[in-house]
């Protein structure tokens, strides 16, 4: 195979894994998934390279039918029974690559891998959710070790990363102050570290590469912030949460050339979401025994952050194609298995997306991309989650299939 066709083929698998995967898995992506992990930067056969990519996600998600369920709170039906639930937001990325010695090969990245943000406001289930945000912050580093093995190379990937996940919960507490105003909110922060190993083999003539890459769960035992309530008469209360996991994760992927400058590629990706049941909140000086998830007059929440996910899968399938030196774009289609079950609006979701990417000179590639995907329609209400507890027993509501688009832009610079 000559050096041209090779580099095409090596330039639209670069392009197509790279961009077309963080606009569609933003897009997609279930549970509080934005950004996830990205490690594709160190497979760049330069010495050095760096990218620097973000990613604009507008999901249209709106509930209707909704219900006040629980008339022990005080039922706030005439606050309508529609909402739009979903919030747009952005997910950057950077990292940089370089070359130790021959073989050796380390790459530093910031991303946000975790997020979610829903701000029905002043609706029936207001007294279950006003407004949640949640966001992270991930720093790792990914080293690999490279060594002949057949007609290719195998790969031996290993890293570390510190996470940092932080957010609020606003409900509505009493609908009788005036303007509506008696709300309440949590403020909670953890952090923690991860790790990740994986193997990959490569064979650079064809533009072959499998992956496999497991990122484990990342405990986080020192969840504290602040419940305010002075809204409604009281006081601002410290308090903290039960030790949480952030999931762990495995995916594989896969690449081929299938002719000059054609390249094939898709992944399938496993996430343990159903880590994230319910985070039982307490305030300072309750006994860790008694913070535990149940019912609130048996035990010591004073309140909780209910997700009842069930595990995510993610399938993706694409096509890259480099016209020129100077042009190449690609195409994919993703499939993602929704993590809510009878509780929540995290329903499966399809998504197509494509992309073009420019390289004015050798060392520099310019990127831009798009996906439009839908969200499938479904119900949420009461679901029996683990040693009896019961969720989503406060709002009933229905959600029909939504629109979800985003585009993404990136520049990497090589040398």
């Amino acid at each position: 195979m000559n050096i041209l066709r090779l580099k095409a083929l090596l330039g639209a698998g670069c392009f197509s894994l790279a961009l077309i995967g963080t606009a569609m898995n933003s897009a997609h992506a279930g549970g509080i998934e934005r950004g996830g992990y990205d490690i594709d930067l160190l497979f760049d056969p330069a010495p050095f390279a760096t990218e620097a990519e973000s990613t604009y996600v507008m999901p249209q998600r709106k509930l209707k039918n909704a219900v006040d369920t629980d008339p022990s709170d005080g039922i706030v039906t005439f606050l309508g029974s529609t909402a739009k639930d979903s919030k747009s937001y952005w997910v950057p990325r950077i990292g940089v690559k370089a070359q130790i010695v021959q073989g050796v090969d380390c790459m530093f990245d910031y991303s946000q891998p975790w997020g979610a943000h829903t701000n029905p406001g002043l609706w029936a289930g207001a007294e279950s959710n006003m407004e949640t945000d949640i966001k992270s912050n991930n720093y790792a580093t990914t080293c690999s070790y490279k060594m002949d093995a057949g007609k290719g190379q195998i790969r031996f990937i290993g890293g570390v990363y510190y996470q940092e996940v932080y957010g609020f919960k606003k409900d509505l507490v009493s609908p009788l102050v005036p303007g509506f105003q008696g709300t309440g909110q949590v403020d909670l922060k953890g952090t923690g570290w991860g790790w990740r190993a994986g193997l990959a083999y490569e064979i650079p003539d064809i533009a072959l590469r499998a992956s496999l890459v497991y990122n484990s769960r990342v405990k986080l035992d020192n969840i504290s912030g602040t419940l305010d309530l002075t809204h409604v008469g009281s006081v601002v209360l410290p308090i903290y949460g039960s030790t949480q996991y952030m999931p762990d994760t495995v995916e594989f992927k896969l690449q081929s050339g299938i002719a000059p400058g054609w390249l094939a590629f898709g992944s399938l990706k496993w996430v343990n979401w159903s880590l994230l049941q319910s985070v039982p909140i307490c305030v300072v000086g309750t006994p860790a025994a008694a913070c535990v998830t149940g019912d609130k007059l048996h035990s010591g929440q004073i309140t909780s952050l209910d997700l009842m996910y069930r595990d995510g899968w993610t399938v993706t399938g694409g096509i890259g194609h480099k016209f020129n030196d100077q042009w190449s774009a690609a195409g994919q289609l993703s499939w993602d298995r929704g993590t809510s079950h009878g509780y929540g609006s995290q329903t499966d979701t399809w998504t197509v997306g494509g992309g073009v990417a420019y390289t004015p000179k050798p060392n520099i590639e310019v990127r831009l991309a798009g996906a439009i995907g839908v969200l499938t329609s479904g119900h949420s209400g009461t679901v029996n989650g683990e040693n009896g507890y019961v969720a989503g027993n406060e709002v009933s509501y229905d959600f029909g299939n939504d629109l979800v688009t985003a585009v993404s832009g990136g520049i990497k610079i090589k040398f």
